[in-house]
């Protein structure tokens, strides 16, 4: 079976859209559209510069008009969500450790983790006790006392 100059431009696409998976950008992908146009200048037999002129216009053209509409609906994030470090914020911990600022002592147990812990208002918060976490600095979290 020989290889015609259209089957390279769909293999091209192909490795392209492939690589978009791994590349979170939405760059690759636009390519993948201009060698796709390229593999249909060389199936209708147009000379290489030809193709390459698609393969240029489709890619321009997908970048303009494609990617924003993806990247609008692709990467939409809700309202009020947060993750990470962020999510942690407004949550309830279980103190393992007393929390004593003057002292620089305290630990809490959230999800399975130990977190160094600080008082809010510099209050002794004693083991057992239920807090709820009010800021994150670093690798130190901030809480204040669940009534």
């Amino acid at each position: 079976m020989d290889f015609e100059l259209w089957h390279i431009w769909l293999l091209i696409a192909l490795i392209l859209f492939i690589m978009e998976i791994f590349v979170p950008s939405f760059i690759l992908f636009n390519f993948g559209i201009g060698a796709l146009v390229g593999s249909l200048a060389a199936g209708v037999n147009l000379p290489l510069e030809w193709q390459i002129v698609f393969f240029s216009f489709g890619t321009l053209l997908s970048f303009f008009l494609v990617r924003p509409v993806m990247k609008k609906y692709a990467y939409k994030r809700t309202a009020g969500f947060r993750s990470n470090a962020d999510a942690m914020v407004g949550r309830q911990a279980i103190v393992t450790d007393p929390i004593n600022n003057v002292e620089n002592r305290g630990l809490v147990s959230l999800d399975g983790d130990t977190w160094k812990a600080r008082s809010v208002d510099n209050d002794e918060i004693p083991k057992g006790s239920v807090v709820e976490i009010i800021q994150l600095n670093s690798i130190i979290l901030t809480v204040k006392k669940v009534n």
